[in-house]
């Protein structure tokens, strides 16, 4: 017969996974999952938005496959393994489940009330969130030892880091569980040991990039300047503001706002004010067509 520690920890074995928000973060996990051999469900409350969640996955395996990192066959059994669809009934059967949706305090509060109500004893609930406290998500839940950050990197097929995230009363087993997961799906993991907004890369990157616009708000330098500063004088391969526009202005701008909140004020996360009019006007970086450069969509 098993401890009893080492029972529960066999019943935290993960097999079957399910990823709520379909986006840019939410299909690449969905693809690593899967790829790692995982049974994936993927759901969004929009059909259009699993369809091109399908399509871009299909294109990146596809990419793979190109480039002989895979072949063929593994990439039709990497999708095989992703069910989409628009509900979460039936996800009582998954051992983990992963919210990836927009970085929204509130919408993401009510997520996880909806999966606790949903998930089945002992399932473990993470969130993909990249500044949110994960002990106040925890709250909303009917089991807080079950909750855990698990912050992917984007894109999350190409980056290799996960950024775990206990809350105050995340439990070992718990961290343990998807330190394994992550792991698997060929991921290196750093602990953020305390539940602090921001957690470890977004407390040093989010800061970094709203000094770069601080710097073209002042007048400083160039969009184009600042960038070809950073790259070559700090050997990054991105600047900053290309690197902001990547990850979305409206993104950035909310971590901003967390990370100031949760310092209790401190003038050093106060976001830029040109970062929060380029959000007024809708130019969110490449998603939109425009931030910082303008990509002519």
């Amino acid at each position: 017969m098993l401890p009893a520690k080492a029972k529960q920890r066999e019943m935290m074995t993960i097999q079957k996974i399910g990823i709520v928000g379909a986006g840019q973060m939410g299909n690449g996990i969905a693809h690593v999952s899967a790829a790692a051999g995982y049974d994936v469900c993927l759901q969004d409350i929009s059909m259009a938005a699993l369809d091109c969640a399908k399509a871009t996955i299909e294109k990146n395996l596809g990419r793979m496959v190109k480039k002989e990192r895979i072949s063929a066959a593994d990439a039709d059994a990497t999708l095989a393994r992703i069910a989409f669809g628009t509900s979460l009934e039936g996800w009582a059967d998954r051992d983990l489940l992963i919210e990836a949706a927009t970085e929204n305090v509130n919408l993401k509060y009510k997520i996880f009330a909806g999966l606790a109500a949903v998930a089945r004893p002992g399932a473990i609930l993470a969130s993909n969130t990249s500044s949110i406290s994960i002990t106040a998500l925890a709250a909303q839940t009917d089991r807080p030892e079950l909750v855990v950050g698990m912050h992917f990197m984007n894109p999350v097929p190409v980056m290799k880091l996960v950024e775990i995230i206990r809350g105050l009363a995340t439990s070992d087993e718990t961290y343990e569980a998807v330190n394994a997961a992550a792991e698997k799906m060929g991921k290196t993991t750093v602990l953020a040991a305390k539940d602090m907004p921001g957690f470890i890369v977004n407390r040093i990157l989010m800061p970094y990039i709203n000094e770069a616009v601080f710097a073209l708000y002042e007048g400083v330098a160039s969009v184009e300047d600042i960038d070809t500063a950073m790259k070559l004088g700090t050997n990054v391969p991105m600047g900053p503001l290309t690197l902001a526009d990547f990850i979305g202005l409206d993104t950035c701008l909310a971590i901003m706002q967390v990370l100031h909140e949760g310092m209790g004020g401190d003038s050093k996360y106060r976001a830029c004010p040109l970062l929060k009019k380029y959000v007024e006007a809708g130019w969110l970086g490449r998603k939109s067509g425009r931030g910082f450069y303008n990509y002519g969509v």
